[in-house]
């Protein structure tokens, strides 16, 4: 994990292998660059003309542009990297937390292979500090574990890595505001690339066993209590939903309770996390060119994982109970078919129509076991539906919930930790598609508006009274595009910041 100081060193004098500063597009009418503040004695060192030379360059000041010059015999710092802001705030305005925060991930993924470097990027307040920390910590990430180099297959020690140590100028390091931002900053951006290194470990290696297994780990790290069903347990308590996705499985499920408790605390929050360490679609067999990438199916347990240790870490006053449904589905002659019916942990009965709407049967135990615990609200994570993925893209997550204040709450969360969101209802009328001749409910409804169908069965499975929300991450869990911001390429630890911020509303007491 890179390193993170806060120094209060001046940008000239700093030594470090590269120097980071900010540049903007001029405010509207404006012509030309502006060098951000932050930056000033940079600038200086450049005789003013910082600016001028980028601009003589080509950069711009477009969000997350990349320039890089030699630096004068001004500053330590043999190199200043330069990185677009887009367009500078009018005056009196500064600079949005997720600006910066894009803006230092894209400035530390184009330092892989750097040692050290400054970042004066700037920082008006506490918020801005945290937000470059963690911007720089999340841009730096790789993942590295399966690569090697040198002779016989071992690492050369010369080998590239990320960005090692990030320092952070502007901020106030004997402050106790700054200090506790940036400790947050750490264990969240920590436990965000511990969850990006799950979705990204191949499926051979993250078994639901595997997975429990590195849960129980943590726990006994961080004083988390884990309890973990096998499937004796799982077969024995009535786990019908979770039994069926694995049941075509060499490797069976297990069901994974992560319990942090606070003595003080007054409201506790339940999060359910889909587990499906890997997605054949089961019976109902995946086309080719849709499994390449089925290892992130379990990027909702990973998310409640990092989510629950980060609660810890913390100290929230707060307890916060996870939930990962971990399962591998996988289609032979023991697996689940359509036209089974399974009987639930609630009692339930549900007729499988397509094995591959596997995620919701296994939530739909979790949910049901998580709300006998009676919490003051549950929040389930899922990459569910292509449905979501069609209607939002792959950047934004769509949440559905059973109270819309709540919903909103967790909508205006998510924009505020820098994640991209959107509310959706559960239109009433869609149930009746899931009616089944044969069973209580089919897993499978109208095939229009088939992210909201999947938000209406799992409502099915929560406790009477209970507030509730569905966040369906299929979009963003998992990208496949280029790198951009701080996201990297493969897991990106989609929704664990809205999950945290959401653990901490709930203990102050505005849960929403």
């Amino acid at each position: 994990m890179t390193a993170l100081t806060l120094s209060t060193a001046g940008a000239a004098t700093l030594r470090a292998d590269v120097l980071v500063v900010g540049v903007a597009k001029s405010p509207q009418g404006g012509k030309g660059l502006v060098v951000a503040p932050g930056a000033e004695a940079v600038d200086a060192a450049f005789d003013g003309k910082l600016a001028t030379v980028l601009e003589t360059l080509g950069a711009s000041g477009a969000e997350g542009e990349v320039t890089k010059v030699p630096s004068p015999s001004g500053l330590k710092a043999p190199v200043v990297l330069a990185v677009g802001l887009g367009t500078a705030p009018e005056k009196d305005d500064t600079y949005t937390a997720e600006t910066l925060r894009r803006a230092a991930g894209s400035a530390a993924r184009a330092l892989f292979g750097t040692k050290k470097a400054a970042f004066a990027l700037p920082v008006e307040a506490v918020e801005d500090a945290e937000a470059i920390a963690e911007g720089a910590l999340l841009g730096a990430y790789a993942f590295t574990a399966y690569q090697t180099a040198g002779k016989d297959g071992k690492a050369d020690k010369d080998t590239k890595g990320p960005l090692a140590e990030v320092i952070l100028l502007g901020a106030k390091p004997r402050d106790k505001a700054y200090k506790a931002a940036i400790e947050r900053a750490l264990a969240l951006a920590e436990e965000i690339n511990r969850a990006r290194d799950l979705v990204n470990t191949p499926p051979n290696d993250l078994t639901p066993e595997a997975f429990a297994a590195i849960a129980t780990a943590a726990g006994k790290e961080n004083g988390i209590k884990v309890q973990v069903l096998d499937e004796k347990a799982l077969t024995k308590g009535g786990y019908g939903g979770i039994l069926g996705v694995g049941s075509g499985s060499a490797n069976p499920p297990r069901l994974v309770r992560l319990a942090y408790t606070h003595p003080k605390a007054e409201k506790t929050l339940a999060l359910v996390g889909k587990g499906i360490t890997y997605d054949s679609g089961g019976i109902s067999l995946k086309p080719a060119g849709h499994n390449e990438t089925m290892k992130c199916d379990m990027s909702g347990a990973a998310a409640v994982f990092a989510a629950v240790v980060t609660a810890a870490r913390l100290r929230l006053r707060v307890n916060v109970t996870g939930w990962l449904a971990l399962a591998e589905n996988m289609p032979s002659g023991s697996a689940v078919r359509p036209g089974d019916v399974l009987r639930m942990y609630s009692g339930k009965t549900v007729e499988v129509l397509n094995t591959d709407a596997e995620g919701r049967l296994v939530l739909a135990d979790a949910l049901t076991r998580a709300s006998e615990e009676n919490p003051d609200a549950i929040v389930d994570v899922a990459t569910l539906t292509g449905a979501m993925v069609l209607a939002l893209g792959n950047r934004t997550f769509g949440i559905m919930a059973n109270d819309d204040a709540f919903r909103t709450s967790v909508h205006e969360i998510a924009e505020e930790v820098g994640e991209q969101s959107w509310p959706m209802p559960l239109p009433a009328e869609l149930r009746k598609g899931m009616d089944s001749p044969t069973a209580d409910i089919a897993n499978m409804g109208e095939r229009m508006g088939g992210g909201l169908v999947a938000g209406l069965f799992l409502k099915e499975f929560v406790g009477e009274g209970i507030t509730w929300a569905h966040l369906d991450i299929a979009g963003p869990a998992f990208n496949e595009g280029g790198p951009f911001g701080y996201t990297p390429k493969g897991g990106t630890g989609s929704s664990v910041r809205t999950l945290v911020k959401l653990a901490e509303r709930t203990a102050a007491g505005d849960l929403g």
